[in-house]
């Protein structure tokens, strides 16, 4: 059997309807990556040397973290191989993996007042626009298509809250809702007074379990290219949507808000998801409370 027949079936009957279909859809990428580079590797001539060489071509077009993401694919079906006796021995052990030079990282964080200056730039009409839903990232943290998925349904005015409970898979042509990313992207956001009464006046009119922003088909790189029109005015550094929930984050931890806040706040599966993202902010405020605790320790000496 080719190797990329073997991944094919192995995706059928391991990932097919146990991972979210935008899972599915990098399995099905690496599928067909493997059927490029290697169309006529049979599975039992799969040795370390010729897996590292699948490796190294892949790498060739790719950064570092895609190759081990492509790796760990690949891994898994194999490892699977040998349990089945196609393979007696594991020809990804020790792999090595390499990639081509990263490009230019884009900002990742807007400071404080980068992000005060972005936010006075939006165009905020009285109808729904992409000012407002880049409004309701900067405020609340969602992912991209968990803000797509909203529904007035998901307001709770009174309260001051925000249901987050599906997504929107705006990659797909016909769109739909879909599942959240995991578990703890299921959760319920507290959203300031103001984004509170602005979003009342402009869902009361509109269908409870009708998407608020979506009409139509929606691509990323619309609202994207919304963002980096609004960054030029307000001469900050152009990020991208995903930039400006990272800048939420960034923006609490300053303010003093704990990690274990900011992760269920995110929908973080975990608090090291967390802590490993906005690790230099950590630091950096770490070195800030050294300084204090110094400075408490000496003050206790004093006359």
């Amino acid at each position: 059997m080719l190797f990329h027949e073997y991944f094919a079936e192995w995706m059928d009957v391991y990932k097919l309807g146990a991972v979210r279909p935008i899972t599915y859809q990098k399995y099905e990428m690496t599928l067909q990556r493997v059927k490029e580079i290697a169309p006529n590797l049979k599975i039992r001539e799969i040795t370390k040397r010729s897996y590292q060489n699948l490796i190294n071509e892949y790498a060739k077009t790719h950064e570092k973290q895609t190759t081990m993401d492509f790796h760990h694919h690949l891994k898994a079906a194999l490892l699977d191989a040998i349990d089945e006796g196609l393979l007696s021995s594991d020809p990804t052990r020790k792999v090595i993996i390499k990639g081509k030079t990263p490009a230019a990282k884009k900002p990742k964080f807007l400071s404080q007042f980068e992000f005060q200056s972005l936010l006075a730039h939006l165009n905020l009409e009285d109808e729904l626009n992409w000012d407002w839903f880049i409004l309701l990232i900067a405020k609340t943290g969602m992912r991209f298509s968990e803000a797509l998925a909203l529904t007035p349904a998901d307001f709770d005015f009174a309260g001051q809250k925000i249901k987050v409970c599906k997504t929107w898979n705006y990659k797909c042509k016909s769109g739909g809702f879909a599942e959240t990313k995991n578990q703890s992207s299921q959760r319920t956001l507290q959203i300031d007074p103001l984004l509170s009464r602005q979003f009342t006046e402009h869902v009361k009119e509109l269908a409870a379990d009708a998407p608020i922003f979506v009409n139509g088909r929606v691509f990323n790189s619309t609202v994207n290219s919304r963002l980096k029109s609004l960054c030029k005015k307000a001469g900050v550094p152009v990020i991208s949507i995903h930039s400006l929930r990272h800048s939420h984050a960034s923006l609490l931890i300053y303010a003093g808000v704990s990690i274990a806040s900011i992760a269920k706040r995110l929908g973080h599966s975990s608090i090291t998801t967390t802590q490993e993202t906005y690790l230099h902010i950590i630091r950096e405020l770490e070195n800030q409370d050294n300084d204090k605790v110094i400075q408490y320790l000496v003050a206790l000496h004093s006359d």
